[in-house]
């Protein structure tokens, strides 16, 4: 077995027996970096060679010598006798929008290509304090605005390790895409309308968001303040589970940020699923769009294989106790897209308007006149097309005369999503759900640049996870099964506020149910031809 097998639980566990050192276990993930990861991104790419259309991209940065330095701390820890932490020697990565003091932070755009964090941001420093090194900072779309990475402006964009011709997803693909390549045992990303889910579907990872609250913004580069969530992308629910365990947490720099206690969601996995209730809803076995040409609503039901992966979890977790609750309704989450387009753009366009090249950040080298001259040169040159388009819809959405008929509509809207979920999951009502279970994505990873430039097309690949994000609740994506083309599909289970526990539970039982099937045994496509 290769010492890139093992689980960030087990890696942990062995550095903290002395069985391995963190410098061995960082040489092995670097090693393996060199081997499948190609160039990192960067502004000035070039022409795309055959070579890069067959590597991951994961990385913006790599910060190697700086892993290093805490590998080997670890490694000097250990022989003092010092208690190490949970996630001693066991290396990650980040996505970069987050700020780690010292290095660059850009947020993917050119907007943010100089600027080097004065501060680490919470749950990063969290995961650090735990034991946690830090390969560096991953792609993503700019700013977290896509659904696919692409909108990077450090190309070449990541790319799946399944089929490098596709998309890993996104925001947090580089996230994604680095788990599922053997990059790092863990990454950090954000989930604002399915960021971590969606891509941690594509590439056949697990991937949490967390309740709005369980784990602190401080750091975070802002998209949609009222939907942002840092979570986990693991390689299994226990690494998952150890992440928020430690990432999890009041913060007295955050107000946004919940002050209960954070439960030991390890002990939480084996319990099995026996009578938890787990609701199946038809609202989430059928998609809904604007027809391109008439603007009129299409609704269509999934593809047999998408559907089967989530009927298919329903009979397992059925026969390991669970009780399956059939035809649970959730009527508005129709309507979580057009209610996203509105509120995720009301609110990037006011986080948007911090980077003006005044105290940091890129500042057009052009001549300008005045300050607003500056301003304007500065962001044009700044800012990638999918900045641009948030900052125009939101200040339009959000102006007084349409305020009402967009803006405080899209708001009553969402808080229909959230009645949905609070009847569904209410104890004294007629479902009493523990948890809902549900596809993470209408499709498996699309070709790259089959939808990129159609904003809206590319929004309703978060169909199914963007209403978590607006009731506020956690939802977790698991590898369900693979497709007829050997690309992993997702499976999304769903839980009430601060009910991670059950998510872990009933993800972890899934596991354990089809832990010898043959698609557990597929490799991605990077590492089979690479002979990993």
């Amino acid at each position: 077995m290769s010492l890139l097998d093992y689980s960030a639980y087990e890696i942990a566990e062995k550095i903290q027996r002395g069985e391995l050192s963190a410098v061995e276990v960082l040489e092995a993930a670097l090693a393996r970096i060199a081997a499948v990861d190609g160039r990192p991104g960067t502004l000035d790419y070039g022409e795309l060679t055959p070579e890069d259309q067959s590597k991951v991209h994961a990385f913006i940065t790599l910060t190697a010598d700086r892993a290093r330095q805490q590998a080997e701390s670890v490694d000097m820890r250990r022989k003092a006798g010092e208690k190490l932490g949970p996630l001693a020697g066991v290396p990650i990565t980040i996505k970069d929008i987050f700020c780690l003091k010292g290095v660059r932070s850009t947020a993917a755009s050119r907007i943010l290509s100089n600027f080097e964090a004065p501060y680490t941001a919470t749950p990063v420093e969290r995961l650090e304090a735990a034991g946690a090194v830090t390969l560096g900072k991953v792609n993503l779309d700019e700013f977290t605005y896509g659904s696919s990475s692409e909108s990077s402006a450090y190309q070449p964009s990541t790319r799946n390790p399944w089929d490098p011709s596709r998309v890993p997803g996104g925001s947090s693909g580089g996230s994604a895409a680095a788990v599922a390549a053997g990059e790092g045992w863990l990454s950090l990303g954000t989930d604002t309308g399915g960021s971590i889910r969606q891509p941690a579907a594509f590439c056949g990872v697990v991937g949490l968001k967390p309740t709005y609250g369980r784990v602190s913004r401080y750091g975070l580069i802002a998209f949609g303040s009222s939907l942002d969530c840092p979570g986990p992308v693991a390689r299994d629910v226990r690494d998952a589970a150890l992440m928020l365990s430690v990432i999890a947490g009041s913060d007295p720099r955050d107000s946004t940020a919940a002050n209960l206690p954070v439960p030991d969601y390890l002990a939480s996995l084996d319990r099995g699923v026996k009578g938890l209730r787990i609701g199946l809803s038809p609202d989430f076995m059928r998609i809904a769009f604007p027809d391109p040409e008439t603007g009129e609503i299409v609704t269509e039901n999934l593809a047999n294989e998408i559907c089967d992966v989530t009927l298919r979890a329903a009979d397992l977790l059925a026969a390991e106790g669970a009780e399956i609750v059939e035809h649970v309704p959730l009527p508005n989450i129709a309507f979580g897209i057009p209610v996203y387009f509105v509120i995720s753009r009301v609110e990037a366009s006011s986080n948007l308007h911090r980077f003006d090249g005044v105290k940091y950040g890129y500042r057009t080298d052009e001549d300008y006149s005045d300050l607003h001259e500056m301003y304007r040169k500065t962001r044009a040159e700044g800012f990638g097309p999918e900045p641009k388009l948030r900052i125009l819809m939101g200040m339009y959405v959000s102006a007084a005369q349409y305020s009402e008929h967009y803006y405080q509509r899209a708001l009553k809207v969402r808080s229909m999503i959230r009645a949905d979920f609070n009847a569904a999951f209410d104890p004294q009502g007629p479902y009493r759900l523990d948890a809902l279970l549900a596809p993470t994505t209408p499709t498996p990873a699309f070709k790259m640049g089959d939808i990129y430039g159609d904003s809206v097309l590319m929004q309703y690949a978060d169909q199914f996870t963007v209403p978590a994000n607006h009731a506020g609740v956690p939802a977790i994506s698991l590898p369900g099964g693979l497709s007829s083309e050997a690309l992993p599909i997702g499976l999304q289970i769903i839980a009430p506020d601060f009910a991670e526990p059950t998510l872990f539970r009933a993800g972890y039982a899934f596991e354990q149910a089809t832990a010898n099937e043959a698609w557990r045994q597929a490799k991605p496509r990077v590492l089979v031809e690479a002979g990993l």
